[in-house]
């Protein structure tokens, strides 16, 4: 395709017809903080292409790559062991460059890939139904409040203070272009999850609840009583779901009342990839289906009696009246659908339990290992496959020490809420299949000089 710039006789047109001055003030809604008032200081007009790479290299070899240290780093993406299937199948010419299946007759692997696929996650979340997925978590939860909206005519989501607080400041963001009332309950660093807060925040103009499971801290908050409440107030209860291996073990959320089950699917079949792409799972009750954002495929037969597979419901705005559109997802994340669902394949149910339980056992030994550690206690029991740890010290600062060692020693709960004090002696730490007994020791031996240090 060539490029055809504008001449500047075009562009004052265009500003003219849009009623701007010039270009900037295209961009006046951007913080004039954010914005550039000239060439980036420091860096050079132009380089070679070998002094670039050279450069950028430099610069790539100071990470510390996930899997050449003991890795303990969880808070919505988890590390998981991917098989080598995984990336050789999502490879094929087939898959890797297929696109939106508009054509049935051409489309029917990727059709019955994402037939699958919603299958897999319907089952996983215990809802009737599920969609062909979302771009990743937090999106998807945002579009579940709005989805409760529209099912209740009411316009307040109450948010659990265990919801990750980047989901939070997603819905946030949102909603001020749709004028939601969100109430964000404050977390607090406690044993037990903030579930009579939440029932307490419920009242007649409540559209949706919003519960994490587990939580942002590990814990597992009582679903069946904070659906009873929303229930009764004729709200939805939507559950996020951020590391779905837990549900191997775990009730199903769909089984213990929730009406709509969102979360992120980057731990099974997809890599961490510096935080995407991701993958967004959306699952709800069957009565709700043409409320449901995104698309749906289905299962059907031709004129002969063959089976075969069709988009049955996809109603974002460039397929139908934009007024009467349910979202304006335009694509699912197909690839990585993909590759959920080739790992979930490949492990079945009672595999996902296999995986579930080995997690649960090695969280367990780091959990014996690390409170042995003068100063480290656990902050609750109750958890799958991350755990909270309070410390005797701001654990931001551990956790930079620990990484000066080889060793990434976890999320310090100050980095997740900067502006809440009393949880920066929190320390969020994960170990998966992918934990070795010996980084455990590894870990412990470099927490225990760490905080003897500051003692001393």
């Amino acid at each position: 395709m060539r490029y055809l710039p504008l001449t500047p006789a075009d562009r004052s047109s265009m500003l003219e017809t849009v009623g701007a001055s010039s270009v900037d003030e295209l961009f006046r809604d951007v913080p004039e903080a954010a914005r550039l008032s000239g060439p980036i200081a420091g860096l050079p007009m132009h380089a070679s292409e070998m002094a670039v790479e050279r450069h950028l290299g430099k610069l790539a070899a100071k990470n510390l790559d996930a899997g050449s240290a003991p890795f303990f780093l969880g808070a919505g993406a988890y590390r998981h062991h991917v098989p080598a299937s995984v990336d050789h199948l999502i490879q094929r010419g087939e898959f890797l460059t297929a696109y939106t299946p508009y054509q049935p007759e051409i489309a029917q692997g990727t059709l019955q890939v994402l037939f699958e696929f919603q299958t897999q996650v319907a089952r996983m979340f215990g809802t009737d139904i599920a969609n062909a997925s979302m771009y990743d978590g937090s999106t998807a939860c945002w579009e579940a409040i709005l989805m409760a909206a529209r099912v209740t005519r009411k316009g307040k989501a109450v948010l659990s203070g265990g919801l990750h607080p980047h989901y939070g400041e997603v819905v946030r963001t949102m909603a001020k272009f749709t004028r939601d009332e969100i109430v964000s309950l404050t977390p607090e660093l406690s044993a037990q999850t903030d579930d009579a807060a939440v029932i307490a925040a419920i009242d007649e103009t409540t559209s949706s609840v919003v519960v994490q499971y587990p939580d942002i801290m590990g814990r597992i908050p009582d679903l069946e009583a904070i659906a009873e409440a929303a229930h009764a107030a004729k709200a939805l209860l939507i559950v996020v779901v951020t590391e779905p291996v837990a549900l191997g073990l775990l009730e199903a959320p769909g089984h213990l009342g929730a009406d709509v089950v969102v979360g992120e699917g980057q731990s099974l079949g997809v890599g961490l990839q510096f935080g995407g792409p991701y993958l967004g799972l959306f699952g709800c009750r069957e009565k709700f289906v043409r409320q449901m954002p995104g698309r749906l495929c289905g299962e059907t037969v031709d004129a002969e009696g063959k089976r075969g597979f069709v988009l049955t419901l996809s109603t974002r705005e460039q397929h139908i009246r934009r007024e009467k559109a349910t979202s304006n997802i335009c694509t699912n994340s197909g690839l990585c659908a993909l590759a959920f669902s080739i790992h979930m394949s490949l492990l079945g149910g009672e595999g996902l339990e296999q995986l579930a339980a080995i997690n649960h056992d090695r969280t367990q030994a780091l959990v014996e290992r690390l409170t042995q550690i003068p100063g480290v206690s656990l902050l609750s029991d109750a958890y799958f496959n991350e755990v909270t740890l309070v410390l005797p010290r701001d654990a931001r600062e551990v956790v930079r020490e620990l990484a000066d060692k080889g060793i990434l020693g976890g999320v310090s709960l100050g980095r997740l809420f900067p502006e809440q004090v009393d949880l920066h002696n929190g320390l969020l730490v994960t170990a998966t299949e992918t934990v070795t007994l010996e980084d455990i020791e590894e870990f412990a031996a470099g927490l225990a000089a760490v905080l003897e240090g500051e003692a001393a």
